[in-house]
């Protein structure tokens, strides 16, 4: 059994400040001097950012730094959340999670599956719920009600008014939820001196606007100490039970692939989920580590600074422990791969906003071509796709995929079921998933010669590229729920390395 402190931050609806109280609260425990664990509900990118900065706190002076990470319970399963968080959460004094939408809302489609109810109830933690209390006075109690007994497994212990009006506005609200069981923990005046920019795909990541970032989130810190009941926020979070799941770990995921990998000479079947955990850590202590070739170290290049900014932390510890040595660099900045690049992994993120800068580092594109043609294993999502293309919006990219890219009007968002059609550095064929897709852009054609994957659910449709090392696909998905990938993966990278 396993005690973390932890709450859950919700909403009724989207917009109602579940950012702004969650940030706030990571920024203003850590300041106390708390090492504060952050997580986010669903599959975003872009908050987990802004988290990360929050509980990065010169008060937490000699203690690691902390990811934000994501707990998504369609991309990993009901069954892994517990372990996935207990990971993320080792060691930490208090474990803050932001909901996603409205505390109800799922899955489309699937009743609770991936909602913040959901996730909530497989952590047994209590709620916190955010209302935009900007337009009412006495209904806020009757919504209140609402959510706090809409589903009796999930526990509304706290409420926080965002968007207050006045004093007497707070008076009329608290009034109206006395009496309701449900105690109200804030207050939040409706000011505008917090500024988090949106653009087509949400707020812009903190990787963008680092210095403006740490103002806002400093700023949201300030508004979270004055008006909310930290004291009582942290009882409540000091109420939640025990956990009895065993904490993920990486290195005992991938370990069953390892060892059929190392039987077979390197090479990996992929079958799907992998097996559960029951340890944590990230990488076994002492030596080099091992390969699933069974030699040292590959080097995997995993594309990072402001035009890649969508990674889920869980990725590169399977890929450490399957045996490569995960290696940041910045397609931005860096001419160069790391020295000795056995392989490449680029998420997601932002390309088009700096298609210009990344058109015109020509020694580094050309040095993604010549890795891809010799072969090497590529993992490529959403942005690392547009990036493997010949243009985006006009601007010469890497020209690995005989694709184009561009903006579009038109956003493509939802989570998706897929099959892997034929063999790939990342998948054997027949390996089912499901992902997620987030984009304003479009590939023509949008699948090649060999796809990728073949979604069959919302839609079925062939989607992105296979094409000899390369995968390239505009679905996110989280290797949590894949782990073999991870060391099939590696294995080629060790093949071509060794």
């Amino acid at each position: 059994m396993v005690s973390v402190p932890r709450l859950v931050i919700a909403a009724p609806a989207s917009g109602s400040g579940k950012t702004t109280v969650a940030t706030g609260l990571m920024a203003a425990f850590s300041e106390r001097g708390l090492d504060v664990s952050p997580h986010k509900v669903g599959p975003d990118y872009i908050d987990p950012g802004y988290h990360a900065l929050a509980v990065s706190s010169p008060a937490r002076s000699g203690r690691a730094a902390r990811p934000g990470r994501n707990l998504d319970a369609y991309l990993c399963g009901p069954e892994r959340i517990a372990p996935l968080f207990l990971h993320g959460a080792a060691g930490c004094d208090l474990a803050v999670v932001e909901g996603v939408m409205g505390l109800y809302d799922g899955a489309a489609g699937q009743g609770e599956l991936a909602s913040t109810a959901h996730v909530a109830k497989l952590l047994r933690a209590p709620v916190v719920l955010v209302v935009d209390a900007s337009s009412q006075s006495r209904s806020v109690a009757a919504l209140v009600h609402g959510f706090a007994s809409w589903d009796p497994e999930v526990r509304v212990a706290g409420v926080i008014l965002n968007k207050v009006g006045s004093d007497r506005h707070e008076e009329l609200l608290c009034d109206a939820l006395d009496g309701s069981g449900v105690p109200v923990l804030g207050a939040l005046r409706r000011v505008r001196a917090v500024r988090a920019p949106s653009r087509h795909l949400g707020l812009v990541p903190v990787a963008e606007r680092p210095a403006e970032a740490v103002e806002s989130v400093a700023a949201l810190a300030e508004r979270v100490r004055e008006g909310c009941d930290l004291e009582g926020l942290l009882a409540l979070a000091r109420s939640a039970p025990p956990l009895a799941d065993p904490p993920w770990d990486p290195e005992r995921e991938t370990a069953p692939a390892r060892g059929e990998a190392k039987a077979t000479g390197g090479e990996v079947e992929t079958t799907g989920a992998g097996a559960k955990s029951t340890g944590a850590g990230v990488k076994a202590a002492g030596g080099e580590a091992e390969t699933a070739k069974g030699g040292t170290e590959a080097v995997v290049a995993l594309a990072s600074g402001a035009a890649f900014t969508f990674s889920y932390a869980e990725h590169a510890e399977l890929l450490t422990a399957a045996g490569a040595e995960v290696v940041p660099f910045d397609p931005l900045r860096d001419e160069r791969l790391p020295p000795g690049t056995a392989g490449l992994v680029i998420g997601g993120g932002f390309p088009e906003v700096f298609a210009p800068e990344l058109s015109a580092n020509e020694p580094l594109r050309a040095e993604v071509a010549r890795l891809a043609a010799a072969g090497a294993p590529i993992a490529a999502e959403c942005a690392g796709l547009l990036y493997l293309a010949r243009s985006l919006d006009g601007e010469p990219m890497c020209g690995v995929l005989p694709a184009e890219a561009r903006m579009s009007e038109r956003l493509t968002l939802g989570y998706r079921e897929a099959v892997a059609i034929g063999d790939s550095s990342l998948a054997a064929a027949g390996t089912r998933v499901r992902g997620h897709e987030f984009h304003r852009t479009a590939v023509e054609p949008g699948a090649g010669p060999e796809p990728a994957w073949g979604l069959v659910r919302p839609e079925r449709r062939a989607e992105g590229f296979v094409q000899g090392g390369v995968h390239a696909s505009y679905l996110h998905v989280h290797w949590a729920a894949v782990p073999d990938a991870a060391v099939r993966f590696v294995a080629g990278c060790a093949r071509r390395d060794g």
